[in-house]
């Protein structure tokens, strides 16, 4: 029987910036010897990071002045919903947060900011109901209460990369075990935490409760969870980091492991990802590299480097039997299938998409 390949939602880079896509990409389930081919299912600017909770899409916009799009799943297209503003510079990753927010990461700016999404829901529904049907043109229409968005900066650091970490330059957010919100700074070779909360009325809340320093020059990007303790890939120094809390509730590191030999040069970690036996997975782009490596028992092992099967793997995700990598700079989305012992293998087919920077499975 042939292996199926599920539905995908494929974000990009467009002309604005520097890319070839014109918007969000949807690839239908379908064989993996004959994908379908991808088709744009919403025009914007810049959608480099997607998430998805239930039937909602939601993608940042990755320019100077960022914006972030609600979108509704339904039927093999996305109706839009809402905007919102990012409130900094260069939005590059978006989640859903069990506080009921989005929050968003810009990179340029340094900021991260909570979306309360029950009035962003309920703005988008009178709207709808008093005027039906919006084009995503009508932004002034679309966006969300000025009162539903919160801001918070982070402290201004610089790290010993002069040309990367001039200042904060916030990444990627993920959820802690312990309800609270880690945020990694690129620039100031930190992880800064905070609670996240919305009150009743809707009114979303960031409060700063402490900062943890990892290794200098590190440049921490994306973060994974293994076994209670913090895996932080170093898009810098090409290491993947080790972290758990001590008595005093700091990130102290207890590992760290390089995932490539030889001098950093332009060999830059992106993602990084963890399946249920505890097998590590980061992207390395200028070498162009999946890496494997072995967490279990509280260590950190590479087991396996394999080529990315394109250029610049930005992003991937792994599905039953396969990653799927979002090569950049190759202009489409690789298969790699997984052998029993979860390393990849030689890429089996490629997804052509523009500028291909987040993929993720539906």
């Amino acid at each position: 029987m042939s292996a199926e390949l599920p539905s995908l939602l494929i974000g990009s880079y467009t002309a604005t910036g520097g890319g070839n896509a014109t918007g969000i990409s949807l690839v239908d389930a379908g064989p993996v010897e004959a994908v379908p081919a991808p088709r744009t299912v919403a025009v914007l600017d810049d959608p480099s990071f997607l998430a998805v909770s239930a039937d909602r899409v939601y993608a940042v916009s990755e320019t100077n002045d960022g914006a972030v799009s609600a979108f509704r799943l339904q039927g093999g297209a996305l109706e839009h919903l809402w905007d919102a503003p990012a409130g900094g510079d260069a939005p590059c990753h978006v989640r859903v947060d069990p506080s009921g927010a989005l929050v968003v990461t810009n990179y340029v700016s340094g900021t991260v900011t909570a979306i309360s999404l029950a009035p962003a829901e309920s703005h988008a529904a009178s709207v709808t109901a008093s005027d039906g049907v919006v084009l995503h043109a009508d932004a002034d229409q679309r966006s969300v209460p000025a009162e539903a968005v919160a801001v918070a900066v982070l402290p201004d650091a610089t790290g010993p990369d002069e040309d990367r970490q001039d200042g904060p330059h916030a990444h990627q957010s993920i959820a802690t075990p312990d309800g609270t919100v880690l945020v990694a700074d690129l620039g100031g070779d930190a992880l800064h935490e905070f609670r996240v909360s919305v009150s009743a009325d809707g009114v979303p809340d960031i409060e700063a409760l402490r900062v943890h320093h990892v290794t200098p020059g590190a440049g921490p990007r994306h973060m994974a969870w293994i076994d209670g303790d913090l895996l932080v890939a170093g898009e810098l120094d090409g290491h993947v980091h080790r972290l758990r809390r001590d008595h005093s509730g700091s990130f102290v590191t207890i590992a760290a492991a390089p995932t490539f030999d030889g001098a950093v040069g332009e060999s830059l970690l992106s993602h990084i990802e963890v399946d249920e036996a505890g097998r590590v997975y980061v992207a390395v782009r200028g070498r162009d590299l999946l890496v494997v490596l072995d967490a279990r028992d509280g260590g950190l092992v590479v087991v396996g480097s394999v080529p990315c099967g394109g250029v610049w793997p930005r992003h991937f995700a792994r599905v039953p039997g396969f990653v799927l990598v979002a090569n950049q700079m190759s202009d489409a989305v690789a298969v790699l299938p997984l052998d029993t012992e979860g390393v990849p293998g030689e890429a089996v087919a490629q997804i052509p998409v523009g500028t291909p920077t987040c993929v993720v499975p539906l």
